[in-house]
Formats: structure tokens, sequence, C-alpha cells
């Protein structure tokens, strides 16, 4: 009887094992965008409050979508007025294709039109 009660425990503990390797593996199926958008600021050392870069970021595509800003520079324009005061233009521009990268990918023609980058011909 020992015997088959050893087995059950080894059993369950290969079980356990096997759904604690799974679970650390798998890729949540919907990450938080926030956290993603906060880590590419990182990248581009652009640091504050993940909450308030968020909020920013969102603002931003907001405002694109409304038309309050016009095009990347009138955007950048709200960004330098929101962000830290040591940004650089460079980090400002950053930030707002980080916006769009998580918030507002329908806006991508801003960043390309700033780029000069020519609009794609529409697939007939």
């Amino acid at each position: 009887m020992s015997g088959h009660r050893i087995r059950n425990v080894k059993s369950v503990i290969l079980t356990t094992i096997a759904l604690a390797v799974g679970i650390v593996l798998a890729a949540p199926a919907n990450a938080d965008p926030d956290t993603d958008f906060s880590n590419e600021l990182h990248v581009y050392g652009i640091y504050g409050p993940k909450d308030y870069n968020a909020w920013i970021g969102k603002i931003t595509c907001k405002r694109l979508r409304t038309g309050l800003d016009a095009n990347a520079g009138e955007a950048a324009v709200f960004l330098k007025k929101n962000l830290d005061k040591d940004s650089t233009e460079q980090q400002v521009y950053q930030f707002l294709n980080a916006s769009i990268n998580y918030y507002c990918e329908d806006q991508r023609g801003v960043i390309t039109a700033a780029a000069g980058i020519p609009a794609a011909a529409p697939v007939s």
C-alpha cells in the first residue's frame, strides 16, 4: 500500500511542477499596455510615474484624434509642456512615437508625415 501512495505523491508533485512551469512560461494573453509603454519610455531615458506618463500619452492621442493637434509638431509642443523640463527634443518625439505605438496606432500617419515618408498608395 505504501508503494501505491508513493506513486500517487510523485504523480501529484510532477503534475504540480508541470502546472507551475506552464504558468511561469505562459505569456499573458493581454499584456498591460501602460507597463509596456513605460518600459519603452525607459529605453529612451524617459522616466516618471507610470500612470502620469500613460495619461499624457492617452491625452496626446485624444488631441490628435480630435484635431486639437493637427500634426507631430503641435503634439510635441503639448508634450514639451507636460514632460520633465529636461526632456530633449528627441525624447519628446520618442514619447510621441511610443504614445502612438500603444494608444493610437490609427494616428501612425502623424509620425510618417513628420518623417517625410510618403503615405502608402491605397490597395485597389
